[in-house]
């Protein structure tokens, strides 16, 4: 006689996720394989992230990838191996995409706001000063800013509001003229020309205008023809409406002569 072999045909009755050991003859026990659990017969894979978050971090999400396998990865706003991981600021760099001149406040899910410093005005990615100060950042206008620094004329950093006509860098740099009038004493003058106290005059508001005064005392005539703003029937406005807290900048294209 021979011993019978309970495994030898259909796995022994055990589950195909089992291994079929054989005991006395004739009979056997099931073990499930590694990664699964049950009694032999029945085996279901074992799923670690049903437990303790399968071993991740709380702020990181388990996934199954096998049998009583998974991997760890850290949940949107958080930076690690998933085991661990921390919060990421995203204030903590570049300010947060904000502007230089904003505060960055992190908030939930990796979100942030940006708000404007006090006596900035914006949307907190672009925040602007007095028009003074945003004469120097552009560079189409940081020629004037020069000029004004040079002759100590701070007329428009105060309250306004005020209306800036401003000579395009380029073309203050070229005119021949700004060298004989500073050489005379009258820059002072000709720049306060292109200046307008007590009042913040938008593109639109030039429209309905004809004559304004100007800090200089001597009126600017004002036109409106073919979509384009004239100044004095020669310089015209090519960059509109730079607003700062007490103003706003235009740009022309020559420079206006009281």
């Amino acid at each position: 006689c021979s011993a019978i072999d309970a495994c030898e045909t259909s796995n022994g009755g055990c589950s195909a996720k089992a291994e079929c050991r054989r005991t006395t003859p004739g009979n056997r026990v099931c073990i499930c394989n590694t990664g699964y659990t049950g009694d032999g017969i029945v085996c279901i894979e074992i799923n670690p992230c049903l437990e303790n978050n399968g071993g991740c971090d709380r702020n990181a999400e388990c996934t199954q990838t096998g049998p009583n396998q998974a991997v760890c990865n850290c949940l949107k706003g958080y930076s690690g191996d998933g085991k661990r991981c921390t919060y990421i600021s995203l204030c903590s760099q570049n300010n947060g995409g904000c502007s230089e001149f904003a505060i960055c406040n992190d908030t939930e899910l990796a979100e942030r706001t940006c708000t404007c410093k006090p006596n900035y005005i914006g949307d907190g990615f672009k925040c602007r000063g007095n028009v003074f100060q945003e004469l120097l950042r552009d560079s189409n206008t940081s020629r004037f800013y020069f000029h004004l620094e040079a002759l100590s004329i701070r007329d428009i950093a105060g309250p306004g509001p005020f209306t800036l006509f401003v000579p395009r860098t380029d073309v203050l740099n070229n005119d021949p003229r700004v060298k004989d009038w500073t050489a005379k004493g009258v820059m002072a003058q000709v720049l306060r020309y292109h200046m307008v106290g007590c009042a913040n005059l938008l593109y639109n508001d030039l429209k309905m205008i004809t004559n304004i005064t100007s800090l200089h005392g001597d009126p600017i005539h004002i036109s409106y023809s073919q979509n384009s703003l004239v100044l004095n029937n020669k310089s015209e406005i090519i960059l509109s409406d730079a607003v700062g807290t007490n103003g706003v900048i235009h740009v022309i294209n020559q420079i206006l002569v009281p």
